[in-house]
């Protein structure tokens, strides 16, 4: 099957990790990217920087743009995503005819089940950081006609945090449930949201491997050759989420299961 191009100019609000490796896909097949963050260190080669804070109104208008991709990290308040959204909408000259908002499975939350979620299930959070995802997924459906990301437990290089925890023996719930999704994946699931003319509404990025806690760690101490984190004793807990939707329109993941990403993370090198 044939990619279709990029978007001729796409924003990436929030260049941290994700927009890094997004953006060189989008400048090889000939797109333009602009990088919106507050620091002001380097960006790749390609890009062009525009440094602002979008937790208040920007001072100058920003370059309209074709597609704005919005990788936040989650504000103090329930209401942080929805202000820094409404700053961002009010700088752009006109609304992209494409825009893709990173929330995540965290807009479920409380004791959980095993019953596999689909994106027809309405989250119904409990917690402010909950709360707070949700409106930000409907701020970013009002304001731009988002197309929502909810990945799970994103992995990959440079993202080793359940490798440090075996490492370190530390005790672990191992009966609850996971869901992950590698970096490259995600990666690909943006850039593939960006392109299509009809995307989903709304998809779960995770792989095809929800699995209980306890196997991961089990799993990753073999491959450490450590022992296994113990118990702490933790009721069974989390969701489990299915990712047919997403698989059906990535037609396919680098990484299906969570062996296949940490075989290649823990491969002697």
């Amino acid at each position: 099957m044939t990619t279709p191009p990029p978007p001729r100019r796409t924003l990436l609000v929030g260049f941290g990790k994700l927009g890094t490796r997004l953006a060189p896909l989008l400048l090889a097949d000939g797109g333009e990217v602009l990088a919106l963050r507050r620091s002001d260190g380097p960006v790749p080669d390609g890009v062009e920087a525009i440094s602002a804070d979008l937790t208040v109104p920007l001072t100058a208008p920003l370059p309209e743009v074709d597609a704005v991709v919005m990788t936040l990290p989650p504000g103090p308040d329930v209401s942080s995503y929805r202000t820094a959204l409404a700053h961002l909408a009010a700088a752009l000259p006109a609304r992209p005819a494409r825009a893709v908002f990173v929330s995540s499975t965290g807009v479920f939350d409380g004791a959980g089940s095993s019953e596999p979620v689909t994106e027809r299930v309405e989250p119904v959070p409990t917690t402010d950081r909950g709360r707070g995802l949700r409106d930000g997924e409907k701020a970013a459906v009002e304001l731009f006609d988002a197309v929502v990301v909810r990945p799970a437990g994103i992995y990959g290089p440079g993202r080793e945090f359940l490798l440090r925890k075996v490492r370190e023996g530390a005790p672990v719930t191992h009966r609850r449930r996971t869901n992950r999704i590698h970096e490259t994946d995600l990666v690909r699931i943006l850039d593939l949201l960006l392109r299509v003319p009809e995307p989903p509404a709304l998809v779960h990025a995770v792989d095809q491997a929800p699995a209980p806690l306890g196997d991961v760690v089990a799993f990753l101490a073999d491959r450490l050759g450590v022992p296994v984190p113990p118990d702490d004793g933790g009721a069974a807990s989390g969701f489990v989420y299915d990712g047919s939707l997403v698989h059906a329109v990535l037609g396919g993941l680098d990484y299906p299961t969570y062996e296949d990403g940490y075989a290649e993370m823990t491969a002697p090198r």
